[in-house]
Parts: structure tokens; C-alpha cells; sequence
């Protein structure tokens, strides 16, 4: 059974990274890597006997949380033979880590449609231009790593779905969009509906080939209010919607976002 914490709004301010505070704690779950192993294989047996743990999600805002979550990128882009440029903290953005512990596990971060260009932009401007021009409003995902040793797909679920709050519930934009290598194009199809975009760029950001990826929101509206809340019973879901928070619980993390400000 899985509990989920959402921290109470903050009425007071007592120190200068009260950004950081914790948004959510999930407790207990069992950790299942992305790329799941052969069934009956030595890591299958393993990660069955995996102790259940507590995973918190908080916004990077102080200067150690925002270097923690930039060596995490930078280590796990590396090891793909990835470039990546360090953070800059900007009011349009917002970055998500996800702890175990000490330990920074995951992260991500929300870029809001602002005067300031998308980073996406740097590739795919006349196609983020064609989408304000039929009134859409666009933010995008950037930063996303996993640290594989010890990810799941709640870990994942949780930071896609509180960085869907902050762009969808609390801002109102309509669309995300994401650059990804072609390699993992499938899989974001597959497990969030995101469907191409823009044609194979070189990305020199990354120093790799992108594809521009896009994803209506309301469609994840509508996942969300199907699916969202029930892992338990997700058994081999090619989706990451069931490891989503249920409604109810979006709510109250709105709502500790919202008094968090």
C-alpha cells in the first residue's frame, strides 16, 4: 500500500531555501528499474527482494540542490556520451529533484513560456511559433535524468506529474514539449503519449541528435483522471499513468504549491 504525504502550505518564512521544503513524501513502494529484466534473471530476483522505501520530491532552489541536480545530469548524460551545460537558475523555470534519502535519484525541469525563448526554440522556433499561433501555450520539459541504480517509475510518474501541476493547473499552458534522442523516442510515445513534432536536428546543446516531441495536455487531463492512482494494479502497463498521483491527491499538492508562494 502506498502513502502519500502532502506537506501542509507554508505561512511563514523561516529560512532563505524554504523553496526546498519537501512537496510530497511516497512511502512504501518497491523500486522497479525502467528497463525491466528477463524474468527469472539474477537482476529480476533481486529487485524483488528491494526493501520498500520513502522517495521525496523538492524544488531545487538553493545552490547545493541546484549543483546536486546538475552533477546528476551531467553524470548520467556523460555516460551516454552526452554533452550538458550546467544549470542557470531563471524565473521561468523550475527544477524537481527526486531524493532517497541524502541522495539526489532523479530531476527535472520545467521551462514556462515567458518572453524568454524556450530552450527548444534553438532547434524547433518555427514550430513552437506555429503553436502560439493558434493560441497554444507551450512549456517544456529539459534536464531529465534517472539515476538507473536505484529509479522507478513512480519516481518518474511523480516528477512528470508535479511539473504537469506547476505548467498545466497552476499556469494553464496547453502543450509540452520535449527534445529526446531518436533512441528514446518510443518510449515516451509509449508510456506518456507524446507524439513527433519536429524533424531529427543536431542538438548542440547535447552534442547528440533530437527530436522535437509534443504532448496536448489534455490528454494527460484525461489519462490522469482514468488512470492515475492505481500502480497497484498497473501489472505490465506500457504506461506511466497509473504511477501518476489519483486527483485527489493533485488537489492537495496544488494546494501545498499554491500556499508554498
Amino acid at each position: 500500500m502506498e502513502i502519500l504525504k502532502i506537506f501542509s502550505g507554508l505561512k511563514r518564512r523561516q529560512a532563505p531555501d524554504e523553496w526546498d521544503k519537501t512537496i510530497v513524501a511516497i512511502s512504501p513502494y518497491q523500486l522497479k528499474e525502467l528497463a525491466l529484466p528477463e524474468k527469472h534473471s539474477p537482476e529480476s530476483q533481486a529487485d524483488e527482494n528491494v526493501e520498500q522505501q520513502v522517495f521525496k520530491i523538492r524544488l531545487a532552489h538553493s545552490n547545493e540542490r541546484v549543483s546536486s541536480a546538475s552533477m546528476l545530469v551531467q553524470r548520467k548524460y556523460a555516460s551516454r556520451g552526452y554533452e550538458a551545460s550546467g544549470f542557470e537558475k531563471a524565473p521561468e523555470r523550475i527544477t524537481l529533484m527526486a531524493f532517497q534519502e541524502d541522495k539526489v535519484i532523479g530531476t527535472l525541469t520545467l521551462g514556462l513560456d515567458s518572453p524568454q525563448p524556450l530552450l527548444v526554440e534553438e532547434l524547433y522556433k518555427s514550430e513552437i511559433d506555429s503553436l502560439r499561433a493558434e493560441g497554444r501555450k507551450v512549456c517544456e520539459l529539459t534536464k531529465l535524468a534517472i539515476d538507473q541504480t536505484q529509479s522507478a517509475k513512480r519516481v518518474l510518474a511523480s516528477l512528470f506529474h508535479i511539473a504537469y501541476i506547476y505548467g498545466r493547473v497552476m499556469q494553464g499552458h496547453t502543450d509540452v514539449v520535449i527534445e529526446v534522442n531518436p533512441r528514446h523516442v518510443a518510449f515516451y510515445k509509449r508510456m506518456l503519449g507524446f507524439k513527433e513534432f519536429g524533424p531529427e536536428r543536431l542538438c548542440s546543446r547535447v552534442n547528440a541528435p533530437a527530436v522535437l516531441l509534443r504532448l496536448e495536455l489534455d490528454y494527460v487531463d484525461q489519462q490522469i483522471e482514468q488512470l492515475g492512482g492505481n500502480a497497484d494494479s498497473a501489472g505490465t502497463s506500457r504506461s506511466l499513468y497509473p504511477f501518476f498521483f489519483n486527483k485527489n491527491d493533485e488537489v492537495g499538492i496544488t494546494q501545498r504549491l499554491i500556499h508554498g508562494e
